[in-house]
């Protein structure tokens, strides 16, 4: 049947309005999707910032900001000028000198130490910026400038020297040889595989060696070399834990380890436990020989070899990123130092 002209005009009319209805909401739809687009291609264009960055921060914040960053935490580690003086203090004429010439010496290289790590973190506030927690760390936050953590580093090195020329030159000369050597770290060897290894080890070396000439103390050649050897097979057990940790979760590593295997490290601190527990042996000997063959110096090895083998559990387990944590963690090590300490005390003052 044909359509009357009435009908046919009605049909067209609705498809009409049907159209009309459509086109609003496909404008809609099309308008919908092109703010979508728009917002997202700000979002990318402009990235949120990764950390927040105050434009001026007050006097107080970047004072606590610098004195942060300087890391009093581990000045701990400093304690390592006490050794050579404890070996000595028996034997010290003054006593009283010794110990106000250690102090000066832990308090000069606290001072030289926090320098570095200004600097450190001056030199590496992008790659920090990226990293999930150092970039909270207060010069990559922006609370305390580059040229600001520069300037401090400067005055904090100054005072450093400062206050070791109180002790003795030879202990600025130590602590002029330990920022040259920090510095060549901070600028570019820390990405040198075993380079890196030997510079923070030597930061060990240098604090026990620092404690020695601010006392004027002639040190064991076997002393200086459980120093060293101690501080290497710590060292090289904290990468062989960092190792460990990336194989494990793909979590991120400085760049120099990838230059590393774990089956190196692993072999670099064995060989370095060995050296230890020889050296210290030899040096139980000779403190022997020194203290009226006192039979307490070689008791002592049995605590220290036990320790070390201790030690090395966590190290194979691939948990030594911490040695401070595992240290206060670790309740038979505890016993284990703290037994060694006291065999050592009787050896030099029974």
């Amino acid at each position: 049947m044909s359509e009357t002209t009435d009908e046919r005009t009605e049909n067209a009319s609705g498809t009409a309005e049907s159209a009309e209805a459509i086109e609003p909401a496909a404008e809609k739809t099309d308008v919908a999707e092109k703010v979508e687009e728009t917002e997202q291609a700000e979002k990318a264009e402009v990235p949120a910032p990764a950390t927040p960055s105050p434009a001026s921060p007050s006097p107080l914040g970047l004072v606590l900001g610098v004195i942060k960053t300087a890391r009093p935490k581990q000045w701990v580690k400093n304690v390592l000028v006490f050794a050579a003086p404890f070996f000595a203090f028996s034997k010290a004429t003054n006593r009283t000198e010794l110990v106000i010439d250690a102090l000066i010496a832990f308090v000069a290289f606290s001072l030289t130490a926090s320098s570095v790590y200004l600097i450190n973190d001056a030199v590496d506030v992008e790659s920090d910026r990226a990293h999930p927690t150092k970039r909270n760390r207060p010069i990559a936050a922006g609370i305390v400038p580059v040229p600001v953590a520069y300037a401090s580093a400067v005055v904090f090195f100054l005072a450093g020297l400062a206050v070791s020329f109180a002790a003795d030159w030879r202990l600025a000369l130590v602590l002029a040889v330990y920022e040259a050597v920090q510095l060549g770290y901070c600028f570019g060897l820390k990405h040198q595989p075993v380079v890196d290894l030997a510079i923070v080890g030597s930061g060990f070396l240098m604090r026990s060696v620092a404690g020695g000439v601010a006392g004027g103390i002639a040190m064991s050649q076997w002393f200086l070399l459980v120093t060293a050897f101690g501080s290497l097979f710590m060292v090289a057990g904290k990468r062989y834990a960092e190792i460990m940790l990336f194989e494990r979760t793909g979590a991120k590593i400085r760049s120099s380890l990838k230059k590393y295997s774990a089956s190196y490290l692993r072999f670099v601190w064995a060989t370095s436990a060995a050296i230890l527990i020889m050296s210290y042996c030899m040096w139980a000997f000779e403190i022997r020989q020194a203290e009226h063959n006192s039979v307490w110096a070689v008791v002592s090895m049995i605590p220290f070899v036990i320790a070390v083998l201790r030690y090395a559990v966590d190290v194979d387990g691939g948990t030594a990123g911490a040695p401070d944590e595992i240290a206060l963690k670790d309740r038979v090590l505890q016993v284990l130092g703290a037994t060694w300490v006291v065999t050592l005390f009787l050896s030099f003052y029974l």
